[in-house]
């Protein structure tokens, strides 16, 4: 019986859940799908929180009305899923899509690209704060801060999926996914859910709450951006890379995750160090 506890946990199972939460009718409602709904209404939600909490502006002076959140998450949105789609279609897999246009408009099948919908975002951003005359540094920060929440829920998505799951391994927490082939992986979905979601997450509520960087425009959003992209390209070195287009450089390492990633590094450091206080209202 010692023996027994002696020997090397081979894999942990994989949780057979259903992706499917529910059918109605001829309607399947995805945890995919949930994810991402849920992340953009707690982003919209904890967005509007800051937005009223004078103690976190210059001289308490707030930046926006609440109301122009309500109106941006529509906004928001249309950035997401165009911008993810369009991202992962032009970075992933062009050709498949060349070849079968039509695939595009098949959301349901699953292909965001994060990259792409932040660029998407950052495009709705720019139009919707000039629309509204709003500081769009300061729109960004605002909506940073409550992003991670929502890329943690996609990224349990994925492993519930079973999709893009990481490289072979034997490390005691692998687990065999019941469409991985023959190899216990690691699950590295619920890493990034960790360090893209609930870690990424606390930081920028350390920098908003305590330190008080929502009064340094940019700060927040660059911390944001350098932080998703670190802990992505930490999160690659054990993530199986997309089959279409595999290792970049040698056989082990830069994925187009990387690639991708790298900029979002120099641009959150660049945000970050260039970022200044907002200067306070003088006396009149």
């Amino acid at each position: 019986m010692s023996e027994y506890f002696l020997l090397p946990l081979a894999s942990l199972p994989f949780p057979n859940i259903d992706p499917v939460i529910v059918h109605i009718g001829p309607l399947a409602v995805h945890w995919y799908g949930v994810g991402y709904i849920v992340g953009i209404l707690f982003a919209w939600w904890y967005a509007k929180r800051l937005v009223t909490d004078p103690r976190l502006w210059p001289d308490g002076k707030l930046p926006m009305k609440p109301e122009d959140l309500d109106d941006f998450i529509v906004w928001a949105a249309i950035g997401v899923v165009l911008g993810g789609r369009t991202g992962y279609v032009l970075f992933y897999d062009l050709k498949r899509y060349i070849a079968h246009p039509l695939d595009i408009f098949a959301v349901w099948q699953g292909g965001m690209s994060f990259h792409g919908g932040l660029l998407g975002v950052i495009l709705a951003m720019t139009l919707f704060s000039l629309k509204r005359r709003i500081h769009t540094w300061t729109l960004f920060d605002v909506v940073s801060a409550g992003v991670p929440v929502g890329l943690g829920l996609v990224r349990v998505a994925n492993f519930i999926n079973s999709e893009l799951w990481g490289r072979p391994s034997d490390v005691p927490w692998a687990i065999e996914f019941p469409n991985g082939g023959p190899f216990t992986r690691h699950p590295s979905q619920l890493y990034e859910a960790l360090l893209e979601g609930l870690v990424l997450f606390l930081v920028l509520r350390f920098l908003t709450h305590s330190r008080l960087k929502l009064k340094t425009p940019r700060f927040v959003g660059g911390a944001f951006i350098c932080g998703y992209g670190l802990s992505r390209i930490f999160v690659e070195f054990f993530r199986e890379p997309d089959q279409q287009l595999g290792y970049l450089l040698g056989t082990s390492w830069l994925t187009m995750g990387m690639i991708l990633s790298t900029p979002m590094v120099l641009a959150g450091i660049w945000a970050m160090v260039t970022a200044k206080p907002a200067p306070e209202p003088r006396a009149a």
